[in-house]
């Protein structure tokens, strides 16, 4: 009995095209794919983004004022920065009214978060919407109407609190409530968008934990702190983010409802870039100081991110 000699096997080829070129890949239709979807995307954001930023950049490092030729004049416009004492007051407004913006608004956001969470209560949906209503409002709206309820002599706050015997004045003109009246206006506003993510968080935690910590015996308290905290420990870091940044880019309603006053107690870095760039005409100082508040938006981000991924690394 002879052995059959084994043959070997042929890899099968698709057969060429009619026009005698091998089809294209999948890998390299997929990268052409792909090319193509972002081309679109990445087009405009380097015409509407990369490309102003970086003609701001160049523009920081001169004296434009929008007029005539822009001379160099180095880290002239930096140093002026850090020197200006009208620029560090700034610095000092925007810090302070990040202090109290981002935790006001985050707060707010996760104790309402968890009630509207709770099963027991009615009309759930409804009060999503009501409380989502004041978010879809544009911030300068929403700032115009208070500017008329905090009115000492027609506004409505006013009127209502005459009623219980109490009497405000303008607290948009005290050097002091000023700044507290318009993170308080600024929270009412946003408070919102950083209540629904906190919502979307709590419905991503299983309930088998709570019904396991609530047969070992954990009350609300315990069951918030020892399963609720730690879960929403990437959500909370996202949300602490987005609210600082937008506190550090805080505007309209500074803008519209005290201009920057009293005596520049409301004075923030981004009304002075406005007010430097468009009221002085000094666009490379105006550059430079958008530059400063970049850069220390990106390192706050960085420090926020790394102890939140520091903090859900430990209670995993």
């Amino acid at each position: 009995m002879t052995a059959t000699a084994s043959r070997p096997v042929r890899k099968y080829r698709p057969p060429a095209p009619l026009g005698g070129r091998a089809p294209i890949g999948g890998s390299a239709k997929r990268r052409l794919t792909v090319v193509a979807f972002l081309l679109p995307a990445v087009t405009i954001l380097a015409l509407f983004v990369f490309w102003p930023m970086l003609s701001a950049l160049q523009l920081s490092f001169t004296d434009a004022s929008g007029f005539g030729n822009a001379e160099f004049v180095g880290l002239s416009n930096y140093i002026e920065v850090f020197s200006d004492p009208e620029i560090i007051r700034a610095m000092g407004n925007t810090v302070v009214y990040t202090v109290l913006f981002t935790p006001l608004a985050v707060g707010a956001a996760l104790l309402l978060a968890l009630a509207l969470n709770s099963p027991f209560l009615p009309l759930r949906g409804a009060f999503r919407t009501w409380l989502f209503l004041p978010f879809i409002v544009s911030l300068a709206v929403a700032a115009f109407a208070w500017q008329y309820l905090l009115d000492p002599q027609v506004g409505l706050l006013n009127y209502w609190l005459q009623i219980f015997g109490i009497r405000i004045g303008n607290v948009l003109q005290d050097p002091v409530l000023a700044m507290p009246t318009v993170v308080l206006v600024a929270v009412w506003k946003s408070f919102a968008f950083y209540m629904i993510v906190f919502l979307a968080g709590l419905q991503d935690i299983p309930a088998s934990l709570y019904e396991a910590a609530r047969m070992d015996g954990a009350g609300p308290i315990a069951r918030f702190r020892h399963v609720t905290l730690p879960l929403l420990g990437n959500t909370t870091g996202f949300v602490l983010i987005i609210a600082t940044i937008a506190a550090l880019q805080a505007f309209d309603q500074i803008y519209v409802l005290t201009g920057g006053g009293p005596y520049r107690s409301t004075q923030t870095v981004v009304m002075q870039i406005y007010q430097s760039g468009f009221r002085d005409l000094e666009l490379g100082f105006a550059s430079a100081l958008s530059y400063v508040l970049l850069v220390a938006t990106l390192i706050l981000s960085l420090v926020q991110f790394a102890l939140t991924g520091r903090r859900a690394k430990d209670a995993a």
